[in-house]
């Protein structure tokens, strides 16, 4: 895999492409994490109301039901369940793995939830949080649907990162940031650990002649609930800023929308905003950094996710 053939696509990207000009997706099952609220729930509607059947893979199920309840009744006939999963604790993940294994397969996985800004916290594998629920737990839940997945005629994993994976920079021998800790280059770290993971996979699958694609995408600078997350000084020039300056959620969805349903991405594949930066606009092929496509680097984290979660990807080490 080339660093060109990263950046094929479609050519109806960059061209106006929009939610309505999705393919009908019956008889597709979907997983998307965090949909119940920002580009989560937007990737979760638009695909229920495509007919896709859409498993909602939610820390909160109670919550998660009431967004399936309302889907349900907004597209009579819509197929959404729910499946409890929280990214930080990998019990929960191979329960929830376990769950949706019986499906008889997972056609698309959206790799979409993520957390930002929080207060400096390790996991009991001893990993920042930013780096544990923003790439580790997607880790562990992707190598745990691998089987299902493979079931899939045409499967496809969807790595959610930002543009701001271009400033995050990787410590794999300090995870837990026990030196100086700031939460915005921590999260950055993590949007960089989802997008050397999403190359890093693209490349294991083609080496293994695997069918699964695994594809990237970025919303831009896009209003979602993560923009009030943020505490103090930092925290309010977010929402500002957010409300000021920043996409739609709906519009930041597209790019991840288009990773997941349009027919001929190749592997390696980063969607993101046709706009200028790459903050706004409809869904393009994009240019990751340098060190997202990195072999290297790509190596090393796969062998230190394997180590910090247990979970071993048997079928794509090359």
């Amino acid at each position: 895999m080339t660093t060109d053939s990263r950046t094929n696509s479609s050519k109806s990207g960059g061209s106006g492409w929009a939610a309505d000009r999705m393919a009908d997706q019956r008889g597709r099952t979907f997983v998307v994490t965090g949909a119940t609220s920002g580009l989560g729930l937007v990737t979760a509607r638009e695909l229920a109301s495509h007919g896709g059947r859409v498993l909602l893979a939610v820390r909160d199920a109670a919550r998660g039901e009431g967004v399936a309840s309302s889907l349900r009744h907004a597209y009579p006939g819509a197929e959404v369940e729910v499946r409890r999963v929280d990214l930080l604790d990998l019990d929960s993940i191979r329960r929830a793995a376990e769950e949706i294994a019986r499906e008889e397969s997972v056609d698309v996985l959206v790799n979409n939830a993520g957390i930002s800004m929080v207060e400096h916290a390790v996991t009991a594998q001893g990993a920042e949080r930013h780096f544990a629920a923003n790439h580790l737990g997607h880790f562990a839940l992707t190598a745990l649907l691998e089987p299902a997945l493979r079931r899939s005629p045409a499967p496809r994993v969807v790595t959610v990162t930002s543009y701001m994976h271009e400033k995050g920079e990787l410590d794999l021998d300090d995870v837990a940031w026990s030196r100086k800790y700031t939460p915005i280059a921590a999260y950055s770290a993590s949007k960089l650990a989802n997008a050397v993971f999403g190359v890093e996979l693209a490349r294991r699958e083609e080496s293994a002649s695997s069918p699964i694609t695994s594809v990237l995408a970025h919303p831009g600078y896009s209003n979602t609930p993560m923009q009030s997350k943020g505490t103090g000084l930092i925290g309010i020039a977010m929402r500002v800023s957010g409300m000021l300056f920043a996409q739609s959620q709906e519009m930041g969805a597209l790019p991840q929308l288009f990773a997941a349903t349009e027919p001929g991405l190749v592997g390696g594949s980063y969607i993101g905003p046709d706009g200028r930066g790459g903050r706004s606009g409809h869904p393009q092929p994009g240019q990751l950094s340098a060190a997202a496509q990195d072999p290297e680097l790509g190596r090393r984290l796969w062998e230190r996710s394997q180590q910090l979660t247990g979970i071993r990807w048997q079928s794509t080490d090359v």
